[in-house]
């Protein structure tokens, strides 16, 4: 076996949208994980994913709404999402809001 070390700043952008910066660095049938930056101010509009998603906050602060609910979100703060359910990430700090997605299982 060979180990896989990925480094998110040498993983291509999935986003074509600048300056939302959003790098796959896992994907298989059991998880998919994105390393999301958000510059201040920027959004991530409400949208629903058939999977689970959690969000685990690496640097910033911002504002996770998970249907109606919103809350404040800073460094080293998980942040669950059931499936079907909208959810959204706002940078609401002055500096950039680095953050994690993953989702269970990985959607087809």
């Amino acid at each position: 076996m060979v180990i896989q070390v990925t480094e998110w700043k040498n993983t291509p952008s999935l986003s074509k949208a600048a300056p939302l910066d959003a790098r796959e660095l896992y994907h298989t049938t059991h998880a998919q994980v994105i390393h999301m930056s958000l510059s201040p101010d920027e959004v991530i509009p409400l949208h629903t994913t058939p999977v689970d998603v959690f969000f685990y906050i690496l640097e910033g602060t911002g504002e996770v709404q998970i249907g109606e609910e919103k809350k404040f979100v800073d460094t080293e703060v998980l942040v669950e999402s059931p499936a079907n359910i909208p959810h959204g990430v706002k940078n609401t700090g002055k500096y950039t809001l680095r953050f994690l997605v993953v989702k269970v299982p990985s959607p087809a």
